[in-house]
């Protein structure tokens, strides 16, 4: 864990604002596994649907006296036009979803921790992507032509179901480490990191 907060542009979203924090009702040790299970929810989709993954990473650092606070990200490159909108939209979703599967499989569930699982940031990023390529994401309705992030949701979660050997894998393996590379989550779960656009690594 860190002494130190991480740099401001880490704690920021996809358009510039902190991320929203909350209290999860955990220890430490268990929102720490709760965010790595939440990062290798997007890291394993993300690589099952074609993106390659450049690192997925768990961040925690003293944020007070006695008091720790923590977060995720996961990177990942593709190109624009092979992406599939919906399977962009499914990885977005598939934090919240993961997090949520590792709170009811280790007996953690509750209503409030699960309120707490919510990463609106995930969802407002995969309505502004969707939005740039000309699909419509709803957040609470379904509009014409496009889904809602309910609908989302639902895909992936049956996605995260399938793949949650995988996940739970990269979850302890990040949980332990931190930060892994996607060619380490690769070779931890047998599947394969997709090449990155022109070849960059």
């Amino acid at each position: 864990m860190r002494t130190t907060a991480p740099a401001l542009e880490e704690l920021l979203d996809h358009r510039g604002n902190l991320r929203a924090r909350s209290a999860t009702g955990l220890t430490h040790e268990q929102s720490h596994l709760g965010f790595a299970f939440h990062e290798a929810g997007h890291a394993v989709l993300a690589m099952a649907h074609g993106m390659h993954v450049l690192n997925s990473e768990v961040i925690a650092w003293i944020s007070a006296p006695g008091q720790s606070t923590i977060t995720g990200r996961t990177s990942f490159t593709a190109w624009p036009q092979d992406i599939h909108p919906w399977r962009f939209a499914a990885q977005a979703a598939a934090g919240q979803i993961a997090q949520v599967h590792y709170l009811m499989t280790y007996g953690l569930w509750t209503p409030q921790r699960a309120v707490h699982c919510a990463a609106d940031h995930d969802r407002e990023q995969a309505i502004d992507v969707l939005a740039s390529c000309g699909h419509r994401l709803g957040r609470d309705h379904v509009p014409e032509g496009g889904k809602s992030w309910g609908m989302v949701r639902g895909m992936a979660r049956r996605k995260v179901c399938h793949l949650w050997d995988e996940i739970r894998t990269v979850a302890h393996a990040m949980h332990e480490r931190s930060l892994l590379t996607g060619d380490e989550i690769a070779t931890l779960t047998g599947m394969t990191n997709p090449p990155a656009p022109g070849g960059a690594s």
